[in-house]
């Protein structure tokens, strides 16, 4: 028998808490916490959830397309701004702070994920490359970005990314860093090929070189 349309939203509504409870506990408390807790959190009977997930892997396996179907639809969304005439390398800027910042509690809980064996992400990486790879072209096409920098290394950088255990200040500042790094040094005028000097720069801002002037009396 058909279920009818109400009963297919109260479904869909359930998963969706079992899934937010879900991602919201095992993040706090580790893969250990159990079944019953995350029902009890969700607000459904254990049986409701069980016939949603029948086990834990299937459970995390779930939250962790839910993140990175997120993860590869920004991108896609990214990809969409540039060639519309965006700035690619505003587009990486406000990637990596994303990841680093917003994103930091999820990359935990994929962590945990590929660690109990309840997540894959090849699949889900070779479209978040693709696009990867499309923002990095466009930004060296408009000389915003160093040439040797590939997206590929751009990848390696987001492996060495501070998790949620770093404050918040700290995982800024990465990213300023990290910024820094792959965007083509400024050449002071007057002095071809020299290596300028840099200041604190504000979130948001790459990087610019220092000539004095902020500092004369």
């Amino acid at each position: 028998m058909e279920k009818t349309p109400g009963l297919r939203a109260d479904a869909t509504r359930n998963r969706a808490k079992i899934l937010q409870s879900a991602r919201d506990l095992i993040t706090a408390h580790g893969p250990q916490i159990g079944m019953d807790e995350i029902a009890r959190s969700a607000g459904v009977a254990v049986g409701t959830l069980y016939r949603h997930f029948p086990t834990k892997n299937a459970l995390v396996n779930a939250i962790m397309i839910e993140i990175e179907a997120g993860v590869v639809a920004g991108l896609e969304e990214a990809v969409a701004r540039i060639e519309g005439g965006g700035s690619a390398l505003a587009e990486i800027e406000l990637m990596l702070r994303r990841l680093a910042v917003d994103m930091a509690d999820d990359r935990a809980l994929r962590a945990v994920a590929t660690r109990i064996g309840a997540y894959s992400p090849d699949n889900v990486r070779r479209h978040a490359d693709a696009a990867l790879g499309r923002m990095v072209a466009a930004a060296h096409a408009a000389g915003a970005l160093r040439p040797d920098v590939t997206s590929e290394d751009i990848g390696l950088l987001i492996g060495t990314m501070p998790g949620a255990e770093v404050p918040e200040p700290a995982r800024r500042r990465w990213v300023e860093l990290i910024l820094r790094s792959i965007v083509p040094a400024p050449v002071q005028e007057g002095s071809p090929g020299g290596s300028p000097s840099w200041t604190a720069v504000p979130p948001g801002a790459v990087s610019r070189p220092c000539d004095g002037r902020d500092h004369a009396e």
